[in-house]
């Protein structure tokens, strides 16, 4: 007996996001050419040092300076672009769920007599909306070219590949040693955030029938004790992730500076050029940006995905 595939969890989210993939495969593209052209400042660099100072020519200088120009200018077109791409399929996901979920949350709210969290399903769709148009998705969309800046920094010396993979393991340990520090405090101050909008809005709802029976400060008390749970539980996942973004920053910039110090000693054993120096140390930094960028958005990326839950679950 031929056994159905199984239907897959928050079907309807992943047919949105689905219909919307062609948009990502265009933003990914766009990636491609932007992660392709965050190169030109370091050949830039390579070839006013080794070229230009060596040579002494005015006329090789301007045409590679016009030249960096033209294509930073195409970088930054390039970059618009990709944003407006994001902001495109945002807009069409929260389009498509819009009503379906405005529904389901009537619904919900009628099965609950008014009480509950249905309310909150507008905003996470919302707010879903916005983180995919944020930081914290280009980082995702710049990772991948991490290998290729590493390939590059082989070409320009065994070691500067080595201290990139060395740097980039130790970038990537922090970032899931920040996933594992915050995200349960996250979800945990998300739910108890819903529990305590539902009972605000609720009491809104009925602020006659409660003044007139004298519940309003046992009410509030109740408020208070969630809202107390919410701000202690991201105080404390604010304040490890702090920690660990601070301490990726602070590793990043000392790496950057060993690998200048690495180059110049390689540079005086006449290993590599003066202008490798300068370029491998960007290279370098150009090649963390998306793991430190990752590092620091991930409390947004801890609360998309819980209301990504939220919202799949009310859906079904």
């Amino acid at each position: 007996m031929v056994q159905k595939s199984a239907k897959p969890r928050y079907a309807e989210l992943e047919a949105a996001l689905q219909d919307v993939k062609s948009y990502f495969l265009y933003a990914a593209l766009f990636s491609a050419a932007v992660n392709t052209l965050m190169l030109v400042p370091v050949i830039y660099m390579l070839q006013v040092y080794d070229r230009v100072m060596s040579s002494g020519s005015l006329s090789t200088l301007t045409m590679l300076t016009l030249l960096m120009v033209a294509l930073l200018c195409a970088l930054g077109g390039f970059e618009w672009v990709r944003s407006m791409i994001l902001i495109s399929a945002s807009n069409r996901i929260e389009k498509n769920l819009r009503k379906r979920v405005s529904d389901a949350s009537f619904k919900l709210a009628l099965t609950n007599g008014g009480s509950g969290n249905s309310s909150l399903a507008i905003n996470d769709l919302t707010n879903l909306r916005q983180f995919l148009t944020g930081n914290g998705l280009f980082a995702f969309f710049d990772a991948p070219w991490f290998p290729i800046y590493v390939g590059v920094m082989f070409m320009f010396h065994v070691w500067f590949g080595v201290a990139a993979i060395i740097a980039g393991i130790i970038m990537v340990a922090l970032a899931y040693a920040n996933e594992k520090a915050t995200s349960e405090k996250l979800k945990q101050a998300n739910s108890f955030g819903a529990k305590a909008t539902a009972q605000l809005n609720g009491s809104l709802r009925n602020a006659e029938v409660i003044a007139a029976m004298g519940m309003a400060d046992n009410i509030r008390a109740r408020q208070e004790i969630n809202s107390n749970q919410v701000i202690t539980l991201q105080t404390e996942a604010s304040r490890k992730a702090g920690i660990i973004t601070n301490v990726t920053k602070s590793f990043r910039m000392i790496v950057q500076s060993l690998l200048l110090g690495l180059g110049a000693l390689l540079a005086l054993q006449q290993e590599i050029s003066p202008g490798m120096v300068i370029a491998g140390s960007l290279l370098l930094g150009r090649a963390l940006a998306p793991i430190d960028l990752l590092v620091g958005t991930w409390k947004g990326f801890s609360i998309a995905r819980a209301q990504y839950e939220r919202l799949g679950q009310l859906l079904e």
